[in-house]
């Protein structure tokens, strides 16, 4: 079966959601993408947990860096998932293979990424979540599962 989205994570620091996204990546057939650094041991207790026992069988790939990830996968579509985009991230048109992207639980992603994103895809290549009340963001498992639903929405239909 063919990969239907590749779901980055940059510098994940909490190992239930990197879990939980683990879980999310293996039941839509995506890829997960780990760029370090990473906040906790991709052996730690936790993170299986919340993976269940299906962590074996997902795909995941781990980057030493930003660098690392750029040069070996050189995305050809990229969707950065963040709170400072204009453009909602269900009005793009998402194609199977796309670059799911989403920063840190803490800080998201550096401006450095932020300056790459646009730069190679333009800044509509950045996309953000509604939100109507005063959180600062969701949580990273959640944001995941809903931009990834959205583009299997998208992409099914």
């Amino acid at each position: 079966m063919e990969t239907t989205f590749n779901i980055v994570l940059c510098c994940p620091q909490i190992p239930n959601n990197t879990g939980n996204i683990g879980r999310t990546a293996l039941a839509t057939n995506c890829v997960l993408h780990i760029i370090h650094p990473i906040a906790f041991d991709m052996d730690e207790k936790a993170l299986r947990r919340a993976g269940l026992d299906y962590w074996h069988e997902l795909k995941v790939v781990e980057h030493d860096s930003w660098e690392a990830f750029v040069n070996g996968e050189s995305p050809e579509r990229l969707w950065l998932f963040t709170t400072k985009a204009e453009q909602l991230y269900w009005d793009v048109s998402y194609q199977k293979g796309d670059y799911l992207l989403f920063g840190s639980e803490q800080y998201g992603v550096s401006e450095y990424v932020h300056a790459w994103v646009e730069s190679t895809f333009g800044k509509d290549a950045r996309v953000k979540m509604p939100m109507l009340n005063q959180a600062r963001s969701l949580n990273l498992a959640t944001a995941v599962c809903a931009g990834v639903y959205e583009g299997l929405r998208q992409i099914s239909s």
